[in-house]
């Protein structure tokens, strides 16, 4: 009879960084994009404006933009009324 392979558990690393978000220190995955942040925020599907270090990041962009270490985005919810 042959030997069974020894079945060995599989680790992975997620690396955390600090950014600030509204004021708040926030700890996210290292690499994570503005949309990606928008949905851990639980605030996708909103209608939002997102301000990083100081410039406005069209929404077009926020699958592009990578957040490094340090970064300061100001999330605003746009709220309709009359």
């Amino acid at each position: 009879m042959g030997r069974s392979a020894a079945l060995h558990p599989v680790y992975f690393l997620t690396i955390v960084m600090q950014i600030v978000v509204n004021g708040e220190n926030t700890a996210v995955s290292e690499g994570i994009t503005l949309t990606e942040l928008v949905g851990s925020l639980q605030l996708a599907g909103q209608r939002l404006a997102i301000e990083l270090n100081g410039d406005i990041v069209p929404r077009s962009r926020w699958p592009e933009v990578h957040l490094s270490g340090g970064d300061r985005a100001e999330i605003v919810r746009a709220i309709g009324g009359g």
